[in-house]
C-alpha cells in the first residue's frame, strides 16, 4: 500500500452485498426518491426531534475537502425565531421579485407559482438552516466548501425523505441576515434554508416530470 496516512487507519468496510440484492436496494432507493417533491404547504404536526437528529447525523457523514467537514446545521423550532426568519426572508424576497430578478428568471419561476411570500418558514414545525463554515478564530480554512456542503445537503434531504418528511430548499438572496437570526458568527455563511415537516392535508404540488435516465446518463 503506497498511501502514506497521517490518520490512524482501520480496514475499509466491505458490505459484500450480492449483485442481485445490490440492484434491488438501488432500485428501491431510487423508486422511493422519485416520490420526493418540494412542498410549500406544511401541517403544524410536530416532527420527532430524533428524526431530524438522525438525518443530520447521516448528512454529517458526507465526504468533504481534507475531511474538514465545513458545515453547521441550525435547527429552528422556536415560533418567535421562525417569525423573525420569515419577516427577514420576505423582505429580501420582495426585493428579489420586484427589483433584482431578471425577466428571464421570473419567467422560469412562473410555472411553479412562487412569489415573495414565504409562510412555510413559520408553518413548518422545524426549519434547518445549513451554514458553510469558513476560516475563523476557532475554525481552519476549509477546501471545496460548496461542493462539500452541497453533498451533505443531498444526504440530508434523502434522509428526511426516507423518514417520511416533506422538505423545501429555500435560498433567499442575500442570506447574511440569517447570521443575525440564528446567532451565528461571521465565518459561517448560510447555504440553504430547509423547512421540514409533514404536508398539509390539502397540500398540492405542481405536476412536474423528471428527465428520462437516458437523457442524464452518459456511458463511455
Amino acid at each position: 500500500m503506497s498511501t502514506q496516512w497521517q490518520y490512524p487507519v482501520v480496514p475499509a468496510p466491505h458490505f459484500d452485498v450480492p449483485g442481485e440484492q445490490a440492484v434491488q436496494r438501488a432500485q428501491a432507493f431510487a423508486d422511493s426518491m422519485t416520490l420526493r417533491r418540494t412542498v410549500r404547504d406544511f401541517s403544524r404536526r410536530p416532527v420527532p426531534p430524533d428524526v431530524i437528529d438522525h438525518a443530520i447525523r447521516a448528512a454529517a457523514t458526507a465526504p468533504s475537502g481534507a475531511n474538514l467537514q465545513p458545515w453547521r446545521f441550525v435547527v429552528v423550532t422556536d415560533p418567535e425565531r421562525k417569525r423573525r426568519l420569515r419577516e427577514a426572508a420576505e423582505q429580501e424576497e420582495r426585493e428579489f421579485y420586484e427589483r433584482r430578478a431578471s425577466q428571464e428568471w421570473l419567467e422560469a419561476l412562473a410555472p411553479l407559482g412562487t412569489d415573495w411570500r414565504k409562510p412555510f418558514l413559520e408553518d413548518a414545525p422545524a426549519v434547518i438552516i445549513v451554514f458553510e463554515v469558513h476560516k475563523g478564530p476557532e475554525t481552519p480554512r476549509p477546501y471545496y466548501v460548496k461542493e462539500s456542503v452541497g453533498i451533505a445537503v443531498g444526504f440530508l434531504l434523502a434522509g428526511l425523505h426516507q423518514a417520511g418528511l416533506a422538505t423545501l430548499t429555500h435560498t433567499p438572496s442575500p442570506m447574511r441576515f440569517l447570521n443575525e437570526v440564528c446567532d451565528r458568527p461571521q465565518e459561517e455563511r448560510a447555504y440553504v434554508v430547509i423547512p421540514v415537516g409533514y404536508p398539509a392535508d390539502d397540500a398540492m404540488v405542481p405536476d412536474i416530470t423528471r428527465k428520462p435516465i437516458d437523457e442524464v446518463i452518459v456511458r463511455l
